[in-house]
């Protein structure tokens, strides 16, 4: 259903260090790079990041967040690893998180712009 999504950014090379960490947890590689943009994914770009000269941090209470799917817990925990490692901030640690309908495990994280990015996967059992 979804093509991709971008997401802004203030400082095209501190965040594209930081996705170009926390993406690779997940199988997606920078394929493209612009004066402005990049783009992330695995056989096309999935995932972009565009410059946004002036852009304010994103708010918490924004609401606004991208999940991204993880084939396992062990990639979900590398993403939560990675992504603090190069400057985004825990907004949720790696575990569980049963629900009516589903049990899943996922972490949050926030880039360094205030973007909130999750990843997650559905173990069997």
């Amino acid at each position: 259903m979804i093509d991709h999504i971008s997401v802004g950014v203030s400082n095209l090379e501190r965040s594209a260090a930081f996705y170009e960490a926390t993406l690779a947890t997940l199988g997606l590689t920078r394929l493209v790079t612009r004066p402005r943009t990049v783009g992330f994914g695995k056989a096309y770009p999935e995932f972009w990041i565009n410059l946004r000269v002036g852009m304010v941090r994103v708010l918490p209470e924004s609401g606004v967040h991208i999940c991204l799917r993880a084939k396992t817990t062990g990639e979900v925990d590398a993403f939560h690893a990675a992504a603090l490692a190069t400057g985004g901030a825990s907004d949720g640690a790696p575990g569980i998180r049963p629900h009516d309908r589903v049990r899943y495990y996922a972490a949050f994280v926030t880039d360094p712009d205030g973007n909130r990015i999750e990843a997650v996967t559905f173990p069997s059992g």
